[in-house]
């Protein structure tokens, strides 16, 4: 099938969105996730190798995340002033390496060196992705972010179905058996790379006529950005702190609650990962229709009954709860990077690579003290206390009232 005959024609009043684009980025938007989170579906199969306790398996994570995050604002900030197509597939290199070295890491200091590489992998593949997604969009920036982060979020629910499947049975050096996704994506991204130049131009020719969703942008003062750059940053911090409760410990919650064997509390971690990527898709459908503002009230305050209700009940309504929460949580995270793409937009690379590092570094930060708080209160309290993280929500009450359907 061609680029041609998937992309969406342009019209008088639309401009051209490339939907075959937007569909590869989502595939080595899935590549490049599923391999990360090979690391989390691992942990319980490292934590009995090497007896790790609480403590060590967050900073595990924390190691992964920041490296993921100190390089993804400088680098988009760099690709604004000037692109590098082709700069995904360096970042893919650093990925490959890291996961062959965690296959065969035989210390804690080497996981730790590892997970970093994949994390500094990550961060050079999503600002230029991000920006091409944007660009590839047209009028339908929702649609786009919503393809893209459906890539990612499926390619992060299948890393315990691999790690149930695979790596738990077969052992840690099964690890390097997934080196050939990290190799599938260098040569999808090769070949993004090589539209990069036409996408751009017909990018820039809609701005200049003033059409879809690159077109003419309100100016906002840099005050009402930045008040608006630190809610939805504050709203990140909140949504992924408890995303990261799940993504790190809720296989070890349920194990000890529920007394189940790793590949069954594997397997309802994955479902809970795929209502990620359905989320993901909706949230940013709906949010081309009724607005970005709208969604993020929805999306962050609205799981709190469910989080509240969710220490509280028995292993089959918790398989539910689960699943509903993380559907209506992760439909934020494509209104939060458009709304801030709509606040500075010229700074695409730029805020693609604050929020994608945020994504990180902040999920990090909360892995690190929530495996704290595990290891002295233990996995059931930090799911009592994470329950009251949506009442963030609340603070989208100061976000800046722009339009942000203009594209629509």
């Amino acid at each position: 099938m061609t680029t041609a005959t998937l992309d969406a024609a342009p019209s008088p009043t639309r401009p051209r969105t490339y939907l075959g684009v937007l569909i590869v980025l989502g595939m080595t938007h899935f590549l490049n996730d599923l391999m990360q989170s090979l690391i989390p579906a691992a942990y319980p199969l490292l934590k009995e190798s090497y007896a790790l306790d609480f403590w060590q398996i967050g900073m595990i994570t924390m190691t992964f995340q920041i490296a993921g995050s100190l390089l993804q604002p400088v680098i988009g900030f760099v690709t604004d002033k000037r692109p590098a197509p082709y700069s995904p597939v360096v970042g893919m290199m650093f990925t490959l390496s890291g996961l062959v070295s965690l296959a065969f890491a035989h210390s804690y200091a080497v996981i730790l060196v590892s997970v970093a590489l994949i994390g500094i992998g990550s961060s050079i593949f999503h600002p230029e992705a991000t920006r091409m997604a944007r660009y590839s969009a047209g009028s339908r920036q929702g649609l786009a972010q919503g393809i893209f982060q459906v890539g990612g979020q499926a390619g992060g629910a299948l890393g315990p179905v691999f790690a149930a499947l695979i790596i738990v049975p077969w052992g840690q050096p099964t690890l390097a058996w997934f080196a050939v996704t990290a190799l599938m994506a260098m040569a999808l991204l090769g070949w993004i790379g090589s539209k990069q130049r036409e996408i751009s131009a017909a990018f820039a020719a809609g701005r200049a006529k003033g059409k879809g969703a690159g077109g003419a942008h309100a100016s906002y003062t840099p005050a009402t950005v930045m008040v608006g750059m630190v809610v939805l940053t504050l709203l990140m911090f909140s949504k992924n702190a408890y995303g990261e409760s799940f993504r790190s410990f809720y296989t070890f919650y349920l194990m000890d609650r529920f007394g189940l064997s790793i590949p069954s509390a594997q397997m309802m971690l994955f479902f809970f990962l795929l209502a990620s990527a359905v989320g993901a898709l909706i949230g940013g459908i709906v949010g081309d229709r009724i607005g970005r503002y709208r969604v993020i009230w929805i999306s962050v305050l609205g799981p709190l009954p469910l989080t509240l209700l969710l220490p509280h009940v028995d292993l089959f309504w918790t398989g539910i709860l689960t699943v509903m929460i993380n559907l209506i949580m992760a439909s934020a995270f494509a209104s939060i990077l458009i709304y801030a793409m709509e606040l500075a937009p010229n700074r695409i690379g730029l805020i693609g690579g604050l929020f994608y590092g945020l994504n990180f570094g902040l999920g990090g930060i909360a892995a690190a003290i929530l495996g704290g708080l595990a290891d002295t209160y233990g996995v059931e309290t930090v799911y009592r206390i994470c329950a009251f993280l949506p009442l963030a929500g609340l603070l989208a009450w100061f976000l800046p009232r722009i339009d942000d359907r203009r594209g629509a």
